[in-house]
């Protein structure tokens, strides 16, 4: 990862997509259960304000924006029944702090982007494909999801991600590399392989993380994987 590598902060304008409802749900399961003094919950906003103040504080970017789920169903669950099927429902504290947050990105003139059908990953994704090709333009895609990681490309689109505690890593391609093993656009072949219990994506029966690697490895996709099977 990037966190100790040092970039030519002059010469490019860095525009910070924030991945809003992984940082909110990330900052209400890891932080205590704050509260104000109307007895409303606060935890997840503590946490975004924090991670909020720490972006500014070291990625000092030019353009911030906040991507958002909406709660009605995408294309991806018209396309699989059961994507997603399985998630306990939202609790009604994080269900608050999430339209609170709103209120934050408001006060503090951070744009807000949502579309019904499509989530937060959709519009992150669509942002970055058309900005990364600013001339002189950095996306850094804040986020606690692996998800993100696909989208990023060299050291032009990077993900800050959130670690245990209040540490944070910024990724670039060769820091995927470094820690899985494989490129950045290579993990939706990985993740079509190995499955993904968080939205409930079965993936290959027999197959886990380490097989999926080694396959995307030794074969780099699973088109690849299928061409040697027809020989």
């Amino acid at each position: 990862y990037m966190a100790k590598e040092k970039l030519d902060e002059n010469k490019k304008k860095t525009l910070v997509l924030l991945d809003s409802h992984a940082i909110i749900h990330r900052a209400y399961h890891a932080l205590p259960e704050f509260s104000n003094s109307k007895g409303e919950p606060t935890g997840a906003l503590y946490g975004l304000a924090t991670m909020l103040m720490k972006i500014v504080g070291e990625l000092k970017p030019d353009y911030i924006v906040a991507c958002y789920d909406l709660p009605k169903p995408t294309f991806r669950h018209e396309a699989y029944d059961a994507y997603k099927a399985g998630r306990a429902k939202t609790d009604e504290a994080l269900v608050a702090q999430l339209i609170g947050s709103r209120e934050m990105f408001k006060a503090l003139s951070i744009p807000i982007y949502d579309l019904e059908g499509f989530e937060a990953d959709d519009l992150l994704g669509t942002l970055a494909e058309q900005l990364k090709k600013e001339e002189g333009t950095r996306v850094v895609i804040a986020s606690g999801d692996m998800d993100t990681f696909q989208l990023i490309e060299g050291d032009k689109v990077v993900v800050y991600t959130l670690k245990k505690g209040n540490d944070a890593a910024l990724f670039n391609e060769k820091g995927v590399v470094e820690k899985y093993g494989f490129l950045p656009l290579q993990i939706p072949d990985y993740k079509g392989l190995a499955g993904d219990s968080s939205d409930n994506i079965i993936g290959i029966k027999g197959i886990g993380d380490k097989t999926a690697t080694n396959i995307i490895q030794k074969y780099s996709s699973i088109e690849g994987m299928y061409e040697v099977l027809r020989k």
